[in-house]
């Protein structure tokens, strides 16, 4: 496992440095890190947040065993509650809770946002939780669950190597107020193992 008990080390683990100084970037990435780094929500980066609909949401367990998954919702469902924390809502998916899973054990979390129009980017790294009884439920359509994070870094990223693209269509099966968002297809081939709610709602009952 990589070190960080040096404290010359900075920000920076043992294997980071190792890199750092193969490439001459030390320098670099210690003036990056000194004007970027933060590690409370500024009201530039809530209001950067609150306009994304996408992100990716890196995760491990205990033993280091890694996942990373797509989240997208409408604008605004990532939320900024305070300078110290973000909250998101899970939606159900394939019944195996790889991501929150890996929250309940482990609890270190990366997320990566991507303004795919400006080309602008932010990774938060940090430590997030589950509460079943979190009051942000009620306040998310379908959720299943919200994740709180409480950051110990946020930054941006250079967006040199990022691809402008144009959003198409929103993905209809985003949970709305005011209306059932339709089931997923792909489910018709597991009928017989669903959960026993998605079968009678299934079934009409």
């Amino acid at each position: 496992m990589a070190d960080r008990s040096d404290s010359d080390q900075g920000p920076f683990h043992s294997g980071e440095r190792e890199l750092q100084d193969r490439f001459d970037s030390r320098r670099l990435a210690d003036r990056v890190s000194q004007v970027t780094y933060h590690d409370r929500f500024s009201e530039s980066d809530r209001a950067y947040l609150g306009q994304r609909d996408m992100f990716f949401l890196a995760t491990s367990d205990a033993d280091g065993n890694l996942d990373c998954s797509y989240k997208g919702g409408e604008p605004g469902f990532v939320r900024v509650i305070d300078d110290e924390t973000l909250a998101f809502p899970l939606y159900d998916g394939n019944g195996m809770f790889n991501s929150s899973g890996n929250i309940v054990a482990h609890g270190k979390v990366g997320l990566l946002f991507i303004d795919w129009d400006k080309g602008w980017r932010m990774r938060i790294n940090g430590r997030a939780t589950i509460d079943y009884e979190d009051p942000l439920l009620a306040e998310y359509p379908e959720a299943q669950l919200v994740v709180r994070v409480r950051p110990d870094t946020i930054y941006p990223n250079c967006p040199r190597y990022i691809h402008r693209m144009d959003l198409v269509e929103r993905s209809k099966y985003v949970p709305h107020d005011g209306c059932e968002a339709p089931e997923a297809e792909w489910k018709a081939n597991f009928e017989d193992v669903l959960p026993e709610e998605q079968q009678r709602r299934r079934r009409g009952g």
